[in-house]
């Protein structure tokens, strides 16, 4: 008989292609031949607002049995903008933040519930990520039998003294970088807790057919492309600023696209172009087709797209500030990184006029992911994490060769 593995994530389905909930949706897809995988999450498809959307119950999703619970109440975003303000300025207070996990969401007992009620039918529980009320509340429920994936960085929440409980709690975690490792262990003192280094797969078919993107999108121009959610927290309103002053300075024709749900405004201006939610497809033409790729994030753990880009052969201009991104330009050297405003636009500047070093860049990217982030390898670690707590071999190793 198969083990029965339960993923818990706050969104989940076909129409969320981001983050830790593609994450989930990924390992979930590809333990389902060695296991019985099942995924519990909320109705939830907005991650601002957490209304709930899809329908209560079970559902199937590539083959996945999928167990959604409602939210309790959609997020008030001036309660949580209040609750933010204050324990900003008081990380320590732990009830202020167990009031401040559940204003920031998706609240849902319902899902709790199911956990306690259910928590004995699963050989181990598998939680992504570690902001949500989903993985806080959730982990307390079986931490002996439970595997964090946290994909942490460092941010404001990370520094709130709820999360040394969340961190020392689990019996395995599993991280997407060893930067992200080490500044975990560092933050909490946890490096006694089983852990590796696991990762994610790039999952980008380089076979995708041709688009004419004048006659899908009107793009006739050189560009650069920024996948993923339009957010300040993402960086974006420094890159609009960044990007717009490059343009003041080096008057050409170059635009930046945008491919992604806006959660914020977006200048208007005849260089900046927002198509929104775009298909997998299109995607993949999108970067294929680019300049470069941007990522102006500084929180990041892993970051997907810009892994995406390399094995497209997309060279990638990346923020220094964050640790992670930064040790992918140094490490790859398919790209350059940036730390200011200045430091921007001449990477930039620098990148779009040497096409024989972007040329470079490109063969790079694709060894770069192809040495480190296959398939094969992350599913193998992953299945090594679960064997070894579901049989709670004593001094066994998720390391050990």
């Amino acid at each position: 008989m198969k083990k029965k593995i339960l993923f818990v994530v706050q969104r989940y389905g076909l129409e969320i292609n981001g983050g830790a909930e593609l994450h989930c949706r990924q390992l979930a897809e590809r333990l389902m031949d060695d296991y019985d995988v099942s995924v519990l999450t909320t109705c939830a498809i907005d991650y601002v607002t957490w209304k709930n959307e899809y329908r209560e119950g079970t559902e199937y999703i590539n083959g996945v049995k999928v167990i959604r619970k409602k939210v309790d109440s959609e997020r008030n975003q001036n309660k949580f903008n209040k609750i933010s303000e204050k324990i900003n300025n008081d990380k320590e207070n732990k009830n202020l933040g167990i009031e401040w996990q559940k204003a920031q969401g998706p609240h849902s007992s319902k899902l709790i519930e199911y956990l306690k009620d259910y928590k004995e039918d699963y050989d181990i529980i598998i939680f992504l990520t570690y902001l949500y009320y989903t993985t806080y509340f959730g982990l307390k429920v079986a931490p002996e039998k439970s595997i964090l994936i946290p994909t942490a960085h460092d941010e404001p929440p990370i520094y709130y003294s709820i999360f040394n409980e969340t961190f020392n709690l689990p019996s395995a975690i599993l991280y997407s970088t060893t930067t992200e490792r080490d500044f975990v262990n560092k933050r909490f003192k946890n490096n006694h807790i089983q852990s590796d280094i696991v990762g994610l797969g790039v999952d980008i078919d380089k076979n995708t057919p041709d688009i004419d993107l004048e006659k899908a999108f009107g793009i006739k121009d050189d560009y650069i492309v920024y996948v993923g959610r339009i957010d300040e927290s993402k960086g974006c309103k420094e890159m609009f600023e960044n990007f717009l002053e490059y343009k003041k300075i080096y008057n050409n024709n170059l635009k930046l696209i945008l491919a992604g749900k806006s959660a914020m405004e977006i200048p208007k201006n005849k260089d900046i172009i927002a198509l929104g939610f775009v298909s997998e497809e299109e995607k993949v033409n999108l970067i294929r087709k680019s300049k470069l790729l941007v990522l102006p994030s500084k929180f990041e753990s892993l970051s997907l797209s810009t892994l995406e880009a390399m094995y497209l052969e997309v060279p990638v201009l990346l923020n220094g500030q964050c640790e992670v991104l930064k040790k992918h330009a140094i490490l790859s050297n398919a790209g350059l990184y940036f730390e200011n405003k200045y430091e921007f636009i001449e990477a930039l500047n620098f990148m779009i006029n040497h096409p024989e070093i972007m040329k470079t860049m490109s063969k790079n990217g694709i060894k770069y992911v192809e040495n480190n982030y296959k398939w094969d390898v992350v599913m193998r670690k992953l299945k090594k994490a679960i064997e070894i707590l579901s049989f709670k071999k004593e001094g066994d190793s998720f390391e050990k060769k």
